[in-house]
């Protein structure tokens, strides 16, 4: 599966406020050995969105956590984007979410507050603890729930506590190694696709050193290709410590 958060607020990029999401999700879901594939913050722009959602829609492994714009404002542009790019059906009442609106708003349901209750078709609701003003989810692949933390953040601890709670254990060996990225290159090219592999320069006082780390599901392979970078730092009497 191929985890994305996209979180839409004009707010966020403007400053006026700080983004919670993209720190919660992650940690929710390295709980379970889980990483974001990619995360975007957006502004609350009807095309941009839409590219967005269509670009996420075409991964064939993707998993979407779209955080705000579900709300009953002029600004609130989710719920319409994700009928067209996800279902390609207009919106549709959902009785449930109706009677709750009602139940909390009574007449001041309407004739706004209503409006959140124009869902995608085939919907399901997302339950919100703090007011029961509920987020959504189509196919159990694309959740969609309010930008404020309070309210999606149990929405999407309870969604991959019970989707996607399957543990994947991995191995992770990093090594940080007294030269330059430009020394290992040729053994960067030798470890295999299999294995998450990342090169990390560092700087300090004018001495230039690399952070290398390999990470994988099977920890003797994952031990193999690391010993092609400590044998050959040992063979050229390069320093690096395990980290």
């Amino acid at each position: 599966m191929n985890f994305y958060a996209c979180i839409i607020g004009s707010e966020i990029l403007n400053g006026r406020r700080v983004d919670k999401h993209f720190e919660f999700l992650k940690n929710e879901l390295q709980k379970y050995g889980h990483d974001l594939f990619a995360s975007f913050v957006i502004k609350d722009d009807e095309n941009l969105i839409k590219k967005i959602y269509k670009f996420i829609k075409d991964d064939e492994q993707s998993v979407m956590f779209s955080f705000g714009g579900i709300g009953a404002t002029p600004d609130d542009l989710t719920r319409a984007i994700a009928a067209e790019i996800f279902t390609l059906q207009p919106l549709e009442r959902h009785k449930k979410f109706e009677q709750d609106i009602i139940e909390r708003f009574g007449e001041e349901a309407f004739p706004h507050r209503i409006h959140m209750a124009d869902l995608p078709q085939n919907s399901e609701l997302l339950f919100n603890p703090i007011n029961n003003m509920s987020g959504f989810s189509l196919e159990n692949r694309y959740f969609f729930t309010p930008g404020f933390p309070q309210m999606s953040h149990p929405m999407v601890s309870f969604v991959i506590e019970k989707l996607f709670s399957k543990s994947v254990q991995k191995y992770r060996l990093t090594l940080l190694a007294q030269t330059s990225e430009n020394t290992l290159i040729n053994l960067m090219k030798e470890v295999s696709s299999d294995i998450e592999f990342s090169s990390l320069p560092i700087l300090n006082d004018g001495k230039a050193s690399v952070e290398i780390s390999l990470c994988g599901v099977d920890k003797l392979y994952v031990e193999k290709q690391f010993g092609l970078f400590t044998k050959f730092l040992k063979e050229s009497n390069i320093a690096y410590n395990l980290i």
